[in-house]
């Protein structure tokens, strides 16, 4: 399927998107008491995230970059084989391939490890696990729309796919952006308070 095909499906979520008002997305309780120690795993998880914002940023400004007719590919290539996702993962293809593996692979360990756990530390922590791992199929929707965006902007460089590359990716922005902050301040102590590993 197309971008442009796949053009309702994203645009449909962005519309529906609650989670992005954080007055729906469950409050995390208070936990009182918490030492250095206890709040370490939340700061692993937030020094993740900042890798993971850090690419996202360098994917947009690429984009921008590209669009406006200021890079070669080969600039491109030169400029991102100094990331270290492209580096680390250069075996899962296009660039966008190896960072949607990144964070398919972070949300994997999340969805199958440390939500279940948090989840039995009560109904409120049960909640919070559920919203996030709704997130994540949102993020994982819009993830794939962008390699398929990515990938036939590849094949046909014209105007009409950098704008819908363009719009996909500000999409996974907003979305994922929303969607780390949401999980740090929700999980972040938790992780360290109840000792579930990261």
């Amino acid at each position: 399927m197309s971008p442009a095909a796949k053009r309702p499906i994203y645009c449909a979520m962005l519309l529906n998107i609650a989670f992005l008002d954080d007055a729906t997305r469950p409050p995390a309780p208070r936990l009182e008491g918490l030492t250095d120690a206890q709040r370490q795993p939340g700061q692993h998880l937030k020094m993740i995230h900042d890798h993971l914002r850090d690419n996202m940023a360098t994917l947009g400004k690429l984009i921008a970059r590209a669009r406006a007719g200021s890079i070669t590919p080969a600039e491109i290539a030169a400029e991102t084989g100094d990331l270290a996702m492209v580096s680390n993962y250069r075996r899962f293809g296009n660039l966008c391939g190896q960072y949607c593996q990144i964070v398919h692979t972070h949300h994997s360990i999340e969805d199958y490890a440390i939500f279940p756990a948090l989840a039995e530390q009560g109904p409120v922590f049960k909640a919070i696990a559920e919203r996030l791992q709704a997130e994540h199929v949102v993020v994982h929707e819009l993830l794939l729309a962008l390699v398929d965006a990515l990938n036939a902007l590849a094949g046909e460089p014209t105007q009409a796919r950098f704008e819908e590359t363009r719009e996909i990716y500000q999409a996974l922005e907003r979305v994922l952006l929303s969607h780390l902050g949401y999980e740090e301040e929700a999980m972040g102590d938790a992780l360290g308070y109840f000792d579930i590993g990261v």
